[in-house]
């Protein structure tokens, strides 16, 4: 059984971008095909919620391979899109002031659901712990209303000095 949704997804307004992909690259350092985020749409500091999405488009670099014929957006990459729009809330918010926020580890992580070319992968990140050094954030990601994946992505601070 999946948990509740974090927000109602069909009070998610994406018309209103907050963060469009070049301002992303402004706080974030994926570039290329690590980049998994289009846009954010919300950061509530008050309540520790980001929103944002991916537009999954037909020529990603997994499509040809991931599955012939019936292409599915990878899990990986579903949580790599969640710890992105962890680590945009973290730096956005000026919770660190050097550096971004790296991949640490990911928890009780599920799979609910396919994501296609043409979707638009809704995320909603909610952070349980916040810390210069560590952050923990329940994550959700939803196509058309539906939750497709759901999952806790854990973060270190990480400097482009270390």
């Amino acid at each position: 059984m999946p948990p509740a949704p974090l927000v109602d997804p069909a009070t998610i307004d994406t018309s209103k971008v907050l963060l469009d992909l070049e301002q992303i690259r402004q706080v974030n350092p994926q570039r290329f095909e690590m980049e998994q985020l289009t846009a954010i749409v919300s950061i509530d500091q008050e309540n520790k919620l980001i929103i944002g999405y991916k537009d999954v488009e037909a020529d990603e670099f997994w499509v040809r391979g991931h599955m012939p014929g019936y292409p599915l957006l990878p899990g990986v990459l579903m949580c790599e899109a969640a710890a992105q729009l962890a680590s945009c809330y973290c730096v956005s918010t000026h919770l660190i002031q050097e550096g971004f926020v790296g991949f640490g580890g990911m928890e009780d992580v599920r799979f609910r659901g396919q994501v296609k070319p043409g979707d638009r992968l809704v995320l909603v990140g909610h952070a349980t712990r916040l810390h210069r050094r560590q952050t923990i954030f329940n994550v959700q990601g939803f196509v058309d209303g539906n939750m497709v994946f759901h999952g806790r992505m854990i973060g270190v601070n990480l400097s482009q000095q270390d």
